[in-house]
């Protein structure tokens, strides 16, 4: 249904060093970028590699995340991907919201690790199938 998303961000080089390093783990990889350091609209799209964007980071300085109940979830490859998607949002300035674990709340193989990003973004990594 959606063929991309986008989120504004206060500092476009913090918000790209932090994503190359959340998404590579899942497999994702930053596709294209538009960065001109100093001056306004920059911008960076991840995806899978050969591929387009799935998700755009957009410069907006005084922008704000979206409000409660809004997360965005990723899809990992393993529960291997989604304990380094968490490890490196750690170690690049995300927030803990939620350890790697199994979420049987979810469903009995919903293997997923919560963070926020450092603009206040909530975000997830998911692995939903039998080991």
């Amino acid at each position: 249904m959606l063929h991309h998303i986008s989120l504004g961000v206060s500092d476009i080089e913090r918000a790209a060093a932090f994503y190359d390093a959340v998404l590579a783990p899942l497999g994702y990889i930053r596709v294209w970028d538009d960065l001109r350091p100093g001056e306004p609209d920059q911008a960076v799209g991840y995806g899978p590699g050969g591929g387009g964007d799935k998700l755009a980071l957009k410069l907006r300085p005084n922008g704000r995340p979206p409000g409660p109940g809004f997360h965005l979830a990723f899809t990992a490859t393993n529960r291997r991907s989604v304990e380094q998607f968490h490890a490196a949002a750690l170690a690049h300035g995300g927030q803990e919201n939620g350890a790697p674990g199994l979420r049987p709340d979810y469903g009995p193989s919903y293997y997923a690790a919560f963070v926020v990003d450092p603009d206040g973004h909530h975000i997830e990594a998911v692995f939903n199938a039998p080991q």
